[in-house]
């Protein structure tokens, strides 16, 4: 008997990543400047979790809690920066509340999101992002 299990740290294939690559860019496209709004769930507005809910609902058929603390429970965490895939939710705590924010990883150190100042970005993690980085999870 053989026993397969799931690792956090398998990395996917090339076509995989792929194809994950050219949904989260179609979602993008659609959701370009869309402004931030907090609690907003539409193109007239969207906060950072209900914009994830979207693309992995519209893309990956997955569904995703309403909120970000709740969002970052779900799947595996990733602790390796080396194992990050495109498609893993990365979450970071901003200001001294610590407030969540969530977007999804597109390889490269950039990722999607609902920016409070430009709408839905693409950003690279390691400017601004880097010092409030939190962790990624793999729901995919």
């Amino acid at each position: 008997m053989f026993l397969f299990v799931g690792c956090s740290s398998a990395k996917i294939s090339e076509r995989e990543r792929s194809q994950r690559t050219a949904k989260i860019t179609k979602f993008y496209k659609e959701w370009k400047g869309t402004r931030y709004r907090l609690g907003g769930t539409t193109k007239s507005g969207v906060d950072c979790s209900a914009l994830m809910q979207h693309l992995y609902r519209d893309k990956f058929a997955t569904a995703l809690p309403r909120t970000t603390k709740t969002m970052a429970e779900k799947g595996e965490k990733v602790k390796k920066r080396n194992n990050w895939e495109v498609g893993d939710l990365v979450f970071f705590k901003i200001g001294w509340r610590k407030t969540h924010h969530v977007g999804v990883y597109l390889g490269k150190n950039k990722f999607l999101h609902a920016s409070t100042s430009k709408g839905v970005i693409i950003s690279n993690i390691d400017e601004y992002w880097n010092d409030h980085f939190w962790q990624v999870r793999k729901v995919l």
